[in-house]
């Protein structure tokens, strides 16, 4: 039995006229690591409320550990961990009241199930007497996945957990999610940042209420089907003007210091044709060289095959 399954589900709001899910069916099995990735507004958020029982859908079946969304929502709230994409937790209470609390919540205490938190909590112990809203992003977001973790759920559902939190404590934060993987949980995690999609066990891709991609990271990357080059020159404004205006160029955007773009014909002699093109346009210091795929890269051309346009 899968951990979680969702079946054709569909969400809309403003009486129809938005639809956030469309038709989306997927399942996740124990003990894995699930992302969910696409940007603001992909209906990331609406899966997780359905999920953990805060909205009902409007279409379709959903359940979670076996049990159903709508009928054994009591059952569902006592053996998952939720942690929102907006930080939720008392401001006013300190770290430990907050503990304090969320463990009472679930009939236990921080004592009882200290062993599930520990190699989080000893990072916030030093600021156990500071309010919550006092905190710095980072410890905020170690402090809200204590609280989801301490009545030891058997699933955990974590909304862009790391939106708007610094590089190093984004890394610690998926160090965690391994160790908490590794004791059997099953982790289901929406993100917008694509590099974190490849730390995730499977990924779906989403846009616009609907799975683009369903597969391993691996898997996503394999299936790129067009060679992908990277490019770069003195002048990256001009350089990205003057790919655009060739003819044989099949799409092309900006990507960190490169522009990487495909070709409809990917041969020698078109990318010959392209590097003499771009010379003659006065491009200096150029770069020209086949790179590999990453997910952003695929989720981008999904992106253009959706809306026809993937310059």
């Amino acid at each position: 039995m899968s951990a979680i399954t969702l079946n054709n589900i569909t969400k809309t709001y403003n009486k129809g006229a938005v639809l956030a899910v469309d038709d989306i069916s997927f399942s996740v099995e124990k003990g894995e690591l699930f992302g969910l990735i696409g940007p603001d507004g992909a209906g990331k958020t609406s899966i997780f409320r359905i999920l953990t029982t805060l909205l009902l859908p409007d279409k379709g079946s959903a359940t979670v550990v076996g049990n159903d969304v709508v009928k054994d929502f009591h059952k569902i709230r006592g053996i998952v961990g939720y942690m929102p994409g907006r930080f939720s937790l008392y401001q006013d209470l300190t770290v430990e009241e907050n503990l304090n609390f969320f463990a009472t919540v679930f009939g236990t205490t921080v004592k009882e199930n200290y062993d599930q938190i520990k190699d989080i909590y000893v990072m916030l112990e030093p600021f156990k007497d500071r309010r919550a809203g006092k905190l710095s992003g980072g410890m905020k977001q170690k402090l809200a996945l204590c609280c989801a973790l301490i009545h030891k759920p058997e699933v955990l559902f974590l909304d862009e957990p790391t939106t708007g939190v610094d590089v190093v404590s984004r890394k610690e934060f998926w160090e965690m999610l391994a160790r908490l993987k590794a004791q059997g949980i099953t982790i289901m995690v929406s993100t917008s940042y694509m590099d974190e999609a490849t730390l995730c066990d499977r990924i779906a891709l989403i846009l616009g209420g609907k799975i683009l991609s369903l597969a391993t990271p691996e898997e996503t990357i394999k299936a790129y089907p067009e060679k992908l080059y990277a490019v770069k020159s003195s002048n990256m404004h001009k350089l990205l003007k003057d790919i655009r205006t060739n003819d044989e160029i099949l799409n092309c955007y900006a990507a960190g210091e490169y522009i990487h773009l495909s070709l409809k014909n990917a041969t020698k002699e078109n990318e010959n044709s392209l590097t003499k093109f771009l010379a003659e346009k006065g491009e200096s210091d150029l770069v020209f060289k086949e790179t590999t795929p990453t997910v952003e890269d695929c989720f981008i051309r999904l992106l253009g095959n959706t809306d026809g346009n993937s310059n």
